[in-house]
C-alpha cells in the first residue's frame, strides 16, 4: 500500500484543476501526428485549419472540419502526387473519420495513404509510421499497432506523439507495464489535456480511478476546442458509469453531446445512463440514434440486451443481426471483430464457437478484455475449471493491470457459483453490485437471483423497483 501511496504521489499533473468534472481517458484512436517542422506566425485560414490543428496536435477533431481537411488534401494530393507530408496527414484524417462513423470504408484508404507517404519519403518518416500504428489501433490489430509504433519510436524517442498509440497497443495486448512506462515517458516529454487524457486511461486500467478522474478533471478543463472537451467529457461519462454513478454519467454524456453533436460514443452513454435509471424509452431512443450515427457492433448488443431484458426477444434477435452484418462490414475494412462476436455468440449464440473464436484473439492479443470474455465463453460451454482461471486473469489483473469491472466479477462469481465455491461466489457477486449496481440490465437480475440462491439477499434496487428511478 505504502509503495502505492508513493507511486501515486510521483504521478505529475494529476490535480492542476480539481474538480471539473470525473473520469477515465483513454481516447483509443485519437491522431498522433506533429507539425512537419516548426510553424510561426498566425494560424492560417485555409480550409480544414482547425481539424489540421488537431490531426498534428494529437487531439479530437470535430467531424465537419475533418471532411473539409480531407477534401482539401484530396485536391492538394491531385497536383502534388509527391508529397508525403500530406499523404501521412490525409491517411490519418482517413483514421479518424472511419473511427468516428464506424464506417471502416476509410481504413483501407487510409492504409493506401500512409503506404504512398512512406515510399515518397522512407527514411525518417515517423508520421507515417505513427499513422499506421493508430491505423493498426482503429482494426484492434495490437501486434501491428505495437511493431510500427515502436518503428516510429526508434526513429524519434523523444517525440510525444509516438507514445499513445504504443499504450494503446500495450494495453490491447495485455501488457499493462509496458503501457505504465510509455505513459511515464509520455509524461516526461509533455504536459496538457492530451497527455492527463491519456494517464487517465492508464490509471484505469490500473485499478486507480481517484486519479483516473483527477487526470480527466483536468484534461477536460484543460481542452480548448468542443470536439476535444466532449472526447474527455465522454470518457468521464464511462468511467461515472463503471463506477455506479448514474446521474453523473448522464450529466458527462448530456454535456458531451451538447458541447460537439458527433459525439456518437456519448450518444450510447446516454443510453446506458438512462436504462440504468429505469427510463427505459429515452434509453432505447439514445440507442437507436447512436446506432444511426455510428453503427458499432458494440451498441447493437447492448440495445439488444436491453430489448431482451424487457421481454421484447424479436427486437433483440433484430438487434443480434445487425451486429453480425456490422462486424461483416467491418472485417472488410480490416477490423478484428472477433471480440464483440465472441461476447454475442456466448449469450446468444453458440458458446462453442464463441470459445473457439476467443482462444485464436488470445493467443493473437491477450488483453484483460478478451480473458473476460474467455472465461465467460468457457463457462457457457460448460468448461468451468479452465472458465476460472480465465476470470482471474480479467479481475486479478496480470502484467501489471487491475481493472475494477463490474462484468468481470460477475463473470467470475457466476463461474465460482457453478464450480460450487460458494462463499467466493457470494463474494464477488456482491462485489459486482458494489462496483456498479447498473452495469447490466441483463445481467444485474441474474446476480441478484444467484445472490438469493446462496442464501445472501440482495439489497440493491433495480430499476423500476423502490428506491430507483422511474420511466416517466
Amino acid at each position: 500500500m505504502e509503495k502505492q501511496q508513493q507511486e501515486r504521489r510521483r504521478r505529475p499533473g494529476r490535480r492542476v484543476l480539481a474538480g471539473s468534472v470525473v473520469g477515465c481517458a483513454v481516447l483509443g484512436g485519437v491522431l498522433t501526428l506533429l507539425p512537419w517542422g516548426q510553424r510561426t506566425g498566425p494560424v492560417s485560414p485555409a480550409p480544414g485549419a482547425q481539424a489540421l490543428a488537431a490531426v498534428t496536435t494529437g487531439v479530437p477533431a470535430a467531424l465537419p472540419d475533418l471532411a473539409v481537411l480531407i477534401e482539401d488534401r484530396e485536391s492538394h494530393l491531385r497536383d502534388h502526387p509527391r508529397d508525403a507530408e500530406s499523404w501521412a496527414v490525409l491517411g490519418s484524417a482517413y483514421v479518424e473519420q472511419g473511427r468516428r462513423t464506424a464506417d471502416a470504408e476509410y481504413f483501407p484508404r487510409a492504409e493506401r495513404a500512409l503506404r504512398r507517404s512512406l515510399r515518397e519519403r522512407a527514411r525518417g518518416n515517423v508520421e507515417a509510421l505513427g499513422g499506421l500504428s493508430v491505423l493498426a489501433g482503429a482494426r484492434r490489430d495490437f501486434p501491428a499497432a505495437r511493431k510500427w509504433g515502436e518503428a516510429a519510436r526508434e526513429l524519434a524517442p523523444k517525440r510525444w506523439t509516438t507514445y499513445p498509440p504504443l499504450i494503446d497497443a500495450y494495453t490491447g495486448l495485455g501488457d499493462h507495464k509496458a503501457a505504465k512506462k510509455a505513459l511515464d515517458r509520455l509524461l516526461e516529454l509533455r504536459t496538457g489535456p492530451a497527455a492527463l487524457a491519456r494517464a487517465g486511461g492508464v490509471y484505469r486500467d490500473h485499478g486507480w480511478r481517484e486519479d483516473a478522474a483527477a487526470s480527466l478533471s483536468d484534461a477536460a478543463a484543460g481542452a480548448e476546442a468542443p470536439a476535444e472537451r466532449a472526447a474527455y467529457l465522454e470518457r468521464g461519462g464511462q468511467l461515472a458509469f463503471e463506477r455506479g454513478d448514474r446521474e453523473a454519467a448522464l450529466r458527462h454524456f448530456q454535456e458531451a453531446v451538447r458541447l460537439d453533436p458527433d459525439q456518437r460514443a456519448a450518444l450510447a452513454g446516454q443510453g446506458r445512463a438512462l436504462a440504468a435509471l429505469g427510463r427505459t424509452t429515452e434509453a432505447l431512443n439514445a440507442y437507436r440514434v447512436a446506432l444511426a450515427k455510428q453503427p458499432l457492433p458494440q451498441y447493437a448488443l447492448e440495445l439488444g440486451e436491453l430489448y431482451e431484458s424487457l421481454g421484447l426477444g424479436q427486437a433483440a434477435r433484430v438487434q443480434y443481426d445487425t451486429l453480425r452484418e456490422q462486424v461483416r462490414r467491418a472485417a472488410a475494412g480490416g477490423v478484428d471483430g472477433e471480440l464483440v462476436l465472441g461476447q454475442f455468440e456466448a449469450d446468444h449464440g453458440d458458446p462453442v464457437a464463441a470459445v473457439r473464436r476467443l482462444r485464436a484473439e488470445w493467443r493473437r492479443q491477450p488483453g484483460i478484455a478478451v480473458a473476460d470474455a474467455l472465461g465467460w465463453a468457457l463457462h457457457r460451454a460448460g468448461q468451468d475449471e479452465e472458465a476460472l482461471r480465465f476470470a482471474r486473469i480479467a479481475t486479478d489483473g496480470t502484467k501489471g493491470g487491475g481493472v475494477r469491472s463490474a462484468l468481470y466479477t460477475y463473470h467470475r462469481g457466476m463461474i465460482e457459483r457453478d464450480l460450487r465455491l460458494s462463499g467466493p461466489a457470494r463474494r464477488h457477486l456482491q462485489e459486482a453490485l458494489r462496483i456498479n449496481p447498473w452495469f447490466s440490465a441483463l445481467h444485474v437480475p441474474r446476480a441478484r437471483q444467484a445472490l438469493v440462491g446462496l442464501g445472501e439477499p440482495a439489497d440493491v434496487p433495480l430499476p423500476g423497483e423502490e428506491g430507483a428511478d422511474e420511466d416517466g
